[in-house]
């Protein structure tokens, strides 16, 4: 298993999940909600301080792919924003992984642990991201490869 910090993103329509792991890459940790920003960026700045800060070695970008393996609008979506991502964070590298089920998941415990469903909007995105980065760490540790496919970065924000 590599050493290092690593950041997750759950990237959605309105918001952005994010979280972070120690740095011997065991548990994944929520940090915070992002409002998604398309005009300003201000979503992925906040990402890329938050990798300059923690010196993270690694973000990982879940990937949101039907139950079939079949990807959509909403892939294309995220693979342009973890594109944008890239170039504003490299060298350090951006990953995709595939996170079926993830924002389920993350409701299904949220409601597990006592969480009124109308509150669940406010962190469902962390736990998300939570889910998406530990489930990266524990492929790594299980495969001895990293996860996922690496994202070209794209052009430089200007």
């Amino acid at each position: 298993m590599r050493r290092g910090v690593r950041l997750g993103v759950d990237v959605g329509s309105v918001r952005v999940g994010l979280a972070a792991c120690d740095p011997s890459g065991l548990v994944a940790s929520p940090v915070e909600t992002l409002r998604r920003d398309r005009t300003q960026g201000s979503d992925l700045r906040r990402i890329v301080t938050e990798v300059a800060d923690r010196e993270a070695v690694e973000v990982v970008v879940g990937l949101p792919v039907s139950l079939s393996g079949r990807e959509g609008p909403a892939a294309a979506a995220v693979r342009d924003y973890a594109a944008d991502l890239a170039g504003r964070v490299a060298p350090v590298p951006v990953r995709l992984v595939d996170e079926r089920l993830s924002t389920v998941s993350a409701h299904q415990a949220l409601a597990a642990s006592g969480r009124p469903g109308r509150r669940h909007r406010e962190v469902v995105d962390q736990v998300a991201a939570v889910l998406i980065l530990q489930t990266a760490l524990d492929a790594e540790r299980a495969s001895g490869r990293p996860p996922g496919s690496t994202v070209d970065p794209g052009p430089a924000p200007g």
